[in-house]
């Protein structure tokens, strides 16, 4: 899969607030008082585990708002597997700039690379299935787009972006609209045809219900193995099926073995730990 960067009119909103936070009401006080202004430095970013990198356009964003002199030359671009002790990217040029925006695009960089990493290693281990892995909008508030695409450098799919991508029937619309018929029915009527209609059952019952009003996709939530692959076998290939609901990278291969179509796994992106990546002085 192709990894298309996000435009940079998405990215430098959340950057720029970024640094705003950071640099508060008077600026970088430390670097300006102990580094002379016309000081320049290398430094490099470099790999402190294993892992995927993503995030390198946040970080060089970050950098160049603070001095657009500042210059990044990339070794391992967004999607590689980098080793310890690896130099991803080398950045040069005005020394107080770098050191500002240091830790900003370092918030940026190891967060998103935590995401494709554990990313990366979920969609390993249910290799050879023909299974995706999705994520979720359980997304840090303002990050989603960002976040989604580390998920996409980890080798993973996004599901929805926004209520506004497809409309996904789950427990509290079918309670409230008296039943999957009902809720089906109102949806399908409320939109256009180029919308697709996914709907979540908990149980084998609930999921024959609602195929016999063909769905484009089933949320199969919280089944059993067992339970999936009758799910996926009552299904027959007539609807997308994706299973959610306590996958981990332990029990994914089993998962994916049912034959489902998709694994939707909220804690890519709300529960990353950060890629450890260091930005290191090297003498000129």
């Amino acid at each position: 899969m192709t990894l298309s960067p996000i435009p940079a009119v998405m990215l430098e909103p959340m950057v720029r607030a970024a640094l705003l936070e950071d640099l508060g009401r008077a600026g970088d006080l430390t670097s300006d008082a102990i580094v002379p202004k016309e000081h320049r430095a290398t430094t490099v970013l470099t790999a402190r585990q294993a892992g995927v990198v993503a995030g390198l356009d946040l970080a060089m964003l970050a950098l160049r708002l603070i001095d657009p002199a500042v210059e990044m030359s990339v070794q391992c671009p967004d999607g590689s597997k980098v080793a310890p002790g690896e130099v991803i990217a080398s950045v040069s040029g005005p020394a107080r700039a770098i050191l500002t925006a240091e830790r900003t695009a370092l918030n940026f960089l190891c967060h998103l690379s935590g995401i494709a990493t554990v990313t990366a290693s979920i969609v390993a281990a249910v290799e050879g299935h023909g299974t995706r892995i999705v994520c979720t909008r359980k997304t840090t508030p303002g990050l989603r787009a960002v976040e989604k695409y580390a998920v996409r450098a980890g080798g993973g799919s996004n599901h929805r972006f926004g209520l506004d991508d497809a409309i996904l029937i789950k427990d509290n619309h079918v309670a409230i609209a008296g039943g999957i018929r009902p809720a089906i029915e109102r949806a399908r009527s409320a939109v256009g045809h180029l919308v697709k209609i996914e709907v979540e059952v908990d149980t084998l019952a609930q999921l024959e219900e609602a195929m016999a009003l063909a769905p484009d996709a089933v949320l199969l939530d919280n089944m059993s193995a067992e339970e999936l692959r009758q799910a996926v076998e009552m299904v027959g290939g007539r609807a997308i099926t994706e299973a959610s609901g306590r996958i981990t990278p332990a029990t994914a291969p089993a998962i994916a073995a049912t034959g489902v179509d998709l694994l939707s796994i909220g804690w890519l992106t709300h529960s990353a730990p950060i890629l450890d990546i260091g930005l290191d002085y090297r003498e000129l």
